[in-house]
């Protein structure tokens, strides 16, 4: 019987290490809370009615479908039973278990909080297809109560507040104050929308923390040309309901407050045992394996990785390549090769703020800006999309949206769960979707 390799988590590195393993001697299984996958650098656009939720996510199964000796599994995580190796959990078909010989733990990211009182009840993160749909409902439905009670605005329910001045917080802001401007403006006629405001808050006294100054200027400048109000050099002590309250005593009326201020590992891995480290990842050696634990290893997100400049960020590209890097170390410990020490290849880091404005870093030190950052945005967004039909589909979206400066999916979807047969409906049902993938 061949080896059984079981990935958890259907992200950037999970089906990176797939892919990897397609056509070696072993059974790969992959397994994930949800069946489909989801381009997560592209949330935000779903989250301010750019992009379809079908858009940025493609079935698992049609993703491997070629791969005769990759499976994929809806199993979500509890435990594991490291004496009998198997994985504890819950399939469609309830209680299960799932043996494996080799393990990948590539279960990404959630929406770091650090303790701020409320922020995890009151606030909107942007990590999986339902946190976009929920944003994106509520976002509309405050423009639509404003149109039926403009004097809700002194409220601060057209007042949108994003926590974070890296590229989630920075293209999100940009998105929804072109949004507001372009679009919903006309939509709604005789709304003041002018008096919608959007706030980027930032601890430090800048954006874009890993980018050169260049690109930080250029970014402060964009958004500050659309109307985003920047807020530097402070932090968020308090989230409520209906208001913010900074470090500095200032309070601010909002009802909408978007959370892009940082991550920490997908807890699975603590349910499964593992070490933990810095933000709950797992520590990994050179090679990617995990000390103490024979054939298992860390990826992405989930992995503290070190190389000699530091702990690597949680981008997708290292996601990608840590998991090519641990497939190539099983087959080589399969082979009896000896294991080779991971070293990752910065290919570059891209922010876009909305038209024609972008900023990119590519490797060599050469800094882009402006409507060439932008293209160049545009171009590898659409060349790291899974599925041609993704792909077009996102690029016709983004061409209407251009050229007509409209946007097609302003619709506003109840995601809470029917209320039984009885008693008083509120009008709301589930989507049935699960948080992101891992």
């Amino acid at each position: 019987m061949r080896p059984r390799v079981v990935i958890v988590g259907a992200g950037f590195g999970g089906l990176a290490a797939a892919r990897r393993l397609a056509g070696e001697p072993v059974e790969v299984t992959i397994v994930d809370r949800n069946n489909f996958h989801t381009f997560l650098p592209l949330l935000y656009q779903v989250a301010t009615a750019g992009l379809n939720a079908a858009d940025v996510s493609h079935a698992v199964r049609g993703v491997i479908r070629r791969h005769p000796n990759v499976e994929f599994r809806q199993f979500e995580v509890t435990g594991a039973d490291w004496q009998a190796r198997e994985l504890v959990g819950v399939s469609q078909a309830g209680p299960d278990r799932l043996p494996f010989d080799q393990l990948i733990v590539a279960t990404g990211s959630v929406a770091g909080f650090f303790g701020v009182p409320g922020a995890e009840e009151h606030s909107f993160p942007l990590y999986s297809l339902r946190d976009a749909a929920r944003l994106r409902n509520h976002v509309l439905a405050r423009f639509e109560a404003a149109a039926s009670d403009p004097r809700l605005i002194d409220d601060g329910h057209l007042t949108f507040v994003i926590v974070g001045g890296g590229p989630t917080g920075v293209e999100t802001a940009g998105a929804l104050a072109e949004l507001f401007d372009k679009v919903l403006r006309r939509d709604h006629k005789t709304l003041d929308v002018d008096r919608a405001r959007v706030l980027l808050v930032e601890r430090l006294d800048h954006l874009l923390d890993p980018f050169v100054e260049r690109s930080r200027r250029h970014a402060a400048k964009a958004l500050a040309a659309r109307g985003v109000e920047l807020r530097l050099g402070v932090s968020v002590a308090e989230i409520t309901p209906d208001r913010v309250v900074f470090d500095d005593g200032e309070v601010e009326p909002c009802h909408t407050l978007v959370w892009a201020a940082g991550v920490r590992a997908n807890p699975v891995a603590e349910t499964l045992g593992l070490p933990l480290g810095l933000a709950g990842r797992v520590p990994v050696g050179s090679s990617l394996a995990v000390a103490d634990r024979a054939g298992v290893w860390a990826i992405g997100d989930a992995a503290h990785i070190v190389s000699s400049g530091g702990a690597l960020p949680q981008l997708a590209q290292v996601a990608i390549q840590s998991g090519e890097h641990a497939a190539l170390q099983i087959t080589n410990q399969l082979a009896g090769r000896p294991l080779t020490a991971f070293g990752y290849h910065d290919k570059g880091t891209m922010a876009t703020i909305g038209r024609h404005a972008a900023v990119a870093e590519l490797p060599g030190g050469r800094v882009l800006a402006g409507p060439v950052a932008w293209a160049a945005w545009l171009g590898l967004h659409l060349v790291y999309l899974i599925g041609f039909r993704n792909r077009a589909s996102v690029l016709v979206n983004w061409a209407w949206n251009y050229f007509t400066w409209d946007r097609g999916p302003r619709l506003i979807f109840s995601l809470r769960r029917p209320i039984p047969t009885g008693e008083q409906s509120t009008g709301e049902q589930s989507t049935g979707e699960r948080d992101d993938n891992g």
